[in-house]
């Protein structure tokens, strides 16, 4: 008869997988990929290297399943500012502004996610979760085009735009944060200006809930 693990094995598994990835996670935080390895994860977590093998073949699986967890966390974030009330420029204001913050309040892991070299694996996943980030924008722009808030425009192409000036303008001051208060209701304003927004200051005014501050 073949082997067959039982509910509570396959739940201490995925218990340990699940510690394995935040202990990984932690050491990016800490230091970028560049500070996760495997004898590193293995000797922060308590276990035998040999354990980490069982459950990734190698670093770049490991590094690309961190990244993973840590971007879907960010991409529902940002669904769940575009999901709330008001207009199209409301909504694409309180996302852009919430990414931006949340990056700069955990720079190191935010470097890491958006622009760190790394392993092919890696990358992979950063296009896969680039393409989701401009679903997200591309659905209210169409919404805002729809009902004649935004100007008629290539939602595709104003939403990947927006995805590549939002990462390219984090770069700098998430490699060497910078002590501006403001940086991210500039960006707001300069994403909102470029999708048609008219008022594009009064609609990216501070004030913005803490409670999704951070990464």
């Amino acid at each position: 008869m073949a082997y067959r693990e039982t509910a509570q094995i396959k739940a201490r598994k995925a218990a340990q997988r699940e510690a394995l990835l935040r202990t990984a996670e932690a050491l990016v935080r800490e230091g970028g990929f560049a500070a996760m390895t495997m004898q590193t994860v293995a000797d922060r977590a308590g276990v035998g290297v040999g354990t980490l093998y069982r459950y990734f073949d190698n670093k770049a699986t490991l590094a690309a399943a961190v990244f993973a967890v840590a971007t879907q966390r960010e991409v529902d974030a940002v669904d769940r500012a575009l999901a709330g009330g008001g207009d199209a420029s409301a909504r694409l204001e309180r996302a852009l502004r919430l990414f931006a913050r949340r990056a700069l309040a955990a720079p190191r892991l935010a470097w890491a996610l958006i622009a760190e070299p790394v392993e092919p694996e890696v990358d992979a996943e950063r296009l896969r979760y680039r393409a989701a980030y401009a679903a997200l924008y591309q659905r209210v722009l169409d919404q805002g085009v729809a009902a004649g808030e935004l100007p008629p425009q290539s939602t595709a192409l104003a939403a990947a735009a927006l995805v590549g000036a939002i990462a390219e303008a984090l770069v700098g001051p998430l490699a060497a944060p910078l002590n501006d208060a403001g940086l991210a209701d500039h960006l707001a304003v300069f994403c909102l200006r470029a999708v048609g927004v008219a008022d594009a200051e009064s609609v990216a005014a501070p004030g913005l809930s803490q409670t999704e501050s951070a990464l």
